[in-house]
């Protein structure tokens, strides 16, 4: 029976569980970043860059505020607040019919928010890696 991709996502944001990405994500997974000019291929590296992103937007001001979708992917647009500036961005997933994410591309504006988030991303990955 097929993951129910939406759902798990929704639920893994909501009790902010990094953990969980193991099962929703392919194994030939793509992530695309704001500010990674290239693609980012693989289960590990999508999982590595999901997991950064969980800690650095999932605050108490993250919100979905609007989502569209079809039967393989959606666009899940955001709104958050960080160190003081509003970032507004995109999530667009898409998944294949066992419900695994094979892409995860990430849009923001205003281009302070990409500058910060750039900054916090990167310390992020980089304190993964230590």
């Amino acid at each position: 029976m097929p993951i129910d991709t939406l759902a798990t996502w929704h639920r893994l944001v909501k009790e902010r569980d990094a953990a969980g990405l193991d099962a929703l994500l392919d194994d030939e997974a793509v992530f695309h970043s704001p500010v990674v000019h290239k693609p980012q291929v693989g289960k590990a590296i999508t999982q590595k860059y999901l997991a950064a992103a969980f800690q650095v937007f999932f605050n108490e001001s993250f919100r979905y505020v609007r989502e569209l979708q079809s039967a393989n992917d959606a666009v899940l647009e955001f709104t958050l607040e960080l160190d003081g500036i509003q970032v507004n961005g995109v999530d667009m997933i898409k998944w294949n019919d066992a419900g695994r994410i094979t892409e995860f591309k990430v849009m923001l504006r205003p281009l302070k928010a990409v500058n910060l988030i750039h900054q916090k991303m990167g310390a992020q990955l980089q304190a993964a890696q230590a």
